[in-house]
């Protein structure tokens, strides 16, 4: 079941979409903060060339009232960050289910030109067992998938 929020109302241009990714985590927030800062840097200037789709997966069935208000923060936070950069036509989806099989979908639904993904920097141990949404989605995305890895604090 899928809920959506509109932030302000994807335009209805010729633009290419990007989805991105995101979870509870930093690292996925860093993804959509360097989405923002990289694809839509001259937003205050001139008109974006790109429409973006902020996709979070819920892993597992939740109660609907539950499910509204995860949705609600979510919705929150990618709004204000939108908002700072002066991106106000971002759309943000809530889907219950594998982030692997939900962000692949969210790309074939949206014809989207780029699918960005948080990395969480796991270790290839860690990886086999819990499986990585980054590798899945480079392998079975039907667009360019950019991992964005948050970069370490200085010692």
């Amino acid at each position: 079941m899928a809920s959506e929020s509109s932030v302000a109302g994807v335009g209805t241009g010729e633009k290419q979409v990007i989805v991105v990714g995101i979870d509870e985590g930093e690292h996925s927030e860093y993804a959509l903060q360097w989405t923002l800062d990289h694809f839509f840097a001259d937003a205050r200037s001139r008109p974006p060339v790109f429409s973006l789709v902020v996709v979070y997966a819920r892993p597992f069935p939740t109660s609907v009232a539950n499910l509204r208000t995860i949705a609600a923060g979510v919705a929150e936070r990618v709004k204000q960050l939108c908002e700072s950069r002066s991106v106000g036509d971002a759309l943000v989806e809530m889907v219950e289910g594998d982030a692997r099989e939900v962000l692949c979908d969210a790309v074939k639904r949206h014809q989207a030109t780029v699918l960005v993904v948080g990395s969480h920097g796991y270790g290839s141990i860690k990886r086999a067992f819990l499986g990585s949404v980054s590798d899945h989605c480079a392998h079975q995305a039907n667009c360019t998938v950019m991992i964005v890895k948050k970069p370490q604090p200085s010692k």
